[in-house]
């Protein structure tokens, strides 16, 4: 029986390299080939005896993720569609920045089961989520082709990252792992539609990992009715289990808000996202929409953005406007679908 390599983690590997009679060292050694030097195959692994790279070759087989487009925005942000071993296909982002800083937009999920209503890869539902190695392949195959080192990874891409715990949270690790990319906890960024129990258990990792929150309405209604599958947990028990998790770690939680005209950017939609933030060790990123193909919704004039910012900071809730990166390749927050990448690929 066959286990493909990227579909464990660390911990994962070494049980397996264990069970096959192989000393600990060498899951970390394949490991670093993997994940720090880049190999595609037991072949590069030239520190390793023939006869082990041919067992490994057999038991554990490696399969890497290969670019099948790549779009570059006007601001110099890249989209990649990537296909994975069994010829799944996702897409990540590389937003590059002033000075040495390279952010990689990672997907944990192959479409999303969430339907958040304003959201394209919500429209998609799920094809399967991502296991370990491939979360950890999208940051390598961005870094690669920058020929830079990443320094920041945002868990924002398809996918609800909760949906898949496990294999985002082994993924993350691998990150993190100085022997491997060495990316600071600080520097990792995961965001959740708001699946409490996730929140409740993240709060116990050890790691400083940051955490971020899709809230986009704090009026109970409007957000049921833009995101539909996490109704069940409804704003008090979000913001009670918010209020446990800044106590467990010390950590401010970022709040994620898309203005969308005629829906959440009233006076009424502001003065309760006040209220929620109220005595809450938080951080507000206003979200201009992006256009999503055949979508219903709209994004405000930026003077709207500009007097929420104003109200906020007056109310003494921290808060800034996100500046979105390649919306014109549908790069951007909400807008990875597979899409334009695909016309691309086909063309």
């Amino acid at each position: 029986m066959t286990t493909p390599l990227k579909q464990l983690s660390l911990d994962q590997i070494e049980a397996a390299f264990a069970a096959c009679g192989l000393p600990r060292f060498r899951s970390a050694q394949v490991a670093e080939w993997v994940y720090k030097r880049h190999a595609r195959t037991y072949a590069q692994m030239t520190n390793l005896p023939q006869a082990l790279r041919d067992q490994l070759a057999e038991a554990f087989p490696l399969h890497d993720a290969d670019v099948i487009a790549r779009q570059t925005s006007s601001d110099g942000t890249r989209k990649y569609l990537l296909k994975l071993g069994d010829g799944t296909t996702v897409e990540t982002v590389g937003i590059p920045s002033e000075g040495e800083r390279l952010t990689v937009c990672c997907s944990s999920q192959a479409g999303c089961a969430m339907a958040c209503s304003f959201c394209a890869t919500g429209k998609q539902g799920l094809h399967r989520s991502l296991f370990p190695g491939e979360l950890v392949d999208q940051v390598n195959v961005v870094g690669a082709d920058f020929g830079r080192r990443v320094t920041h990874v945002v868990i924002m891409g398809q996918g609800e990252p909760f949906a898949n715990y496990d294999h985002t949270l082994a993924a993350l690790r691998m990150m993190n792992n100085p022997r491997l990319l060495g990316i600071g906890a600080r520097h990792i960024t995961l965001s959740t539609c708001g699946i409490v129990p996730g929140i409740e258990r993240f709060s116990h990792e050890p790691e400083q990992f940051t955490l971020a929150v899709s809230l986009h309405a704090a009026v109970q209604a409007t957000r049921d009715s833009l995101m539909p599958r996490v109704a069940s947990w409804p704003l008090p028990a979000l913001r009670e289990t918010l209020e446990r998790y800044t106590r467990e770690t010390g950590r401010r939680v970022s709040l994620e808000y898309a203005l969308i005209e005629g829906v959440n950017a009233d006076s009424r939609h502001l003065d309760a996202l006040i209220d929620f933030c109220r005595g809450l060790l938080c951080h507000v990123n206003l979200i201009m929409l992006n256009a999503v193909p055949e979508s219903p919704f709209h994004p405000v004039p930026a003077r709207v953005r500009d007097e929420w910012l104003r109200a906020l900071e007056k109310a003494g809730v921290a808060a800034t406007g996100r500046i979105s990166r390649g919306s014109d390749i549908d790069g951007a927050c909400g807008q990875l679908a597979n899409g334009a990448a695909n016309r691309e690929a086909a063309s």
